[in-house]
């Protein structure tokens, strides 16, 4: 892709950013397609930033695999299996200023959600049997058309009261699972081709970067730090696509 010097200074901050979020600052992570939507059409930042997630996710994967909680890993998948087909029928059916519009309206969303998630910590609300297809479902939409279920599973994981660990290895198995499914849907619409993929080539080791990076940092920062950051520019560049898309 024939970038300029400002686009792949910001190509390279996305794909760090992917490494820093599957270093457990889960709130950073949909900040990668926001960042991609700068520089490319919508619909081809997500295609460009899942196979650099998929790396980041093996790498998370093979860290944490062992303190999966497969029970959750399994309640959610055939919800979000659903979701991701989904998600794939409308971004079959949505150009780039539709897929824009709808980007910057599930982060913003997202974001929402997260604050509410935060006001609403430490409660002990009851969940029902709604609650883990509803997640599942949503968190398949939402991964398919932004590569954006992060809060949603900080939501879940969050009210099944996992360990921390347990928490994150079973997010890291989650969304290498999810992520390996729905990437030949995204083959087939022409979201991943060779010339996006000779970019994640070139990317892929920052994503390791950011990995370790992402470590070092979470253990001198609190993480309340992270997220309002992650938080307010998500806002900004959600605000951004909605405006790039009314503009047309």
């Amino acid at each position: 892709m024939n970038f300029d010097v400002w686009q792949w200074a910001l190509a390279v901050i996305a794909a760090l950013v992917v490494g820093i979020s599957k270093a457990g600052i889960g709130g950073l992570g949909m900040l990668s397609v926001m960042i991609f939507a700068q520089i490319l059409p919508a619909k081809q930042a997500t295609g460009v930033v899942l196979p650099l997630l998929c790396f980041g996710d093996v790498v998370a994967a093979s860290v944490y695999w062992r303190h999966a909680k497969w029970s959750h890993v399994w309640r959610l998948f055939p919800w979000t299996a659903a979701g991701i087909f989904a998600g794939y029928v409308t971004l079959g059916r949505i150009d780039d200023r539709g897929a824009a519009a709808l980007i910057g309206g599930i982060v913003l969303g997202l974001v929402a959600m997260q604050l509410v998630r935060r006001r609403a910590a430490g409660g002990e609300a009851e969940h029902g049997a709604w609650f883990a297809p509803m997640i599942g479902a949503l968190a398949g939409f939402t991964t398919m058309i932004a590569n954006a279920a992060g809060p949603l599973m900080v939501i879940y994981m969050l009210a099944m009261r996992l360990p921390k660990m347990d928490f994150v290895g079973t997010g890291a198995v989650f969304f290498l699972m999810i992520n390996l499914f729905k990437a030949p849907f995204m083959v087939h619409l022409g979201m991943i081709n060779a010339q996006s993929f000779g970019l994640n080539l070139w990317l892929a080791p920052l994503v390791l970067a950011g990995a370790w990076f992402g470590r070092k940092w979470v253990m001198r920062m609190e993480q309340r730090v992270f997220e309002n950051v992650a938080l307010t520019l998500s806002i900004v560049a959600g605000l951004n696509l909605l405006f790039r898309a009314w503009r047309g």
